[in-house]
């Protein structure tokens, strides 16, 4: 009798380990999920500001996963007047380089952060004639 119960506890335990090990593995396969899906934002463009401090638009796809892409890239080039020490800002649509990049490739560890692009915003605005006068 004694032996039978010390199977049956050892059986028990056994049942034990393999239902928290499927418990761990499910929280596991479910905290994954969650952390790899991708974001998507409300607006058609993104602001998203680098590590090295710069800063570029456009639609940004994969966001939260190990890659994301920025395509219809925009970024701003500030040039001072020499005689009024004016400065003034432009839109920059990529793709106009020696290369003609049409998206960028990030690394998600130098991404600072992402802001939508307001829809009324001047930098929306600024996209939106720069695709017209294309």
């Amino acid at each position: 009798m004694e032996q039978s119960q010390q199977v049956t506890r050892a059986t028990q335990i056994v049942w034990m380990v393999a239902g928290l090990l499927v418990i761990v593995a499910a929280v596991a396969f479910i905290i994954g999920r969650v952390r790899s899906r991708d974001v998507e934002f409300p607006t058609p463009y993104q602001a998203v500001l680098l590590t090295n401090g710069s800063v570029y638009f456009g639609k940004l796809a994969g966001y939260g996963s190990p890659r994301p892409v920025l395509s219809e890239v925009y970024y701003i080039v500030s040039q001072t007047d020499p005689e009024t020490k004016k400065v003034s800002n432009m839109l920059v649509k990529r793709g106009k380089e020696l290369h003609q990049p049409d998206r960028m490739y990030l690394n998600p560890n130098q991404i600072l952060f992402v802001e939508p692009v307001g829809p009324g915003s001047k930098v929306a605005n600024l996209i939106q004639e720069s695709k017209t006068s294309q």
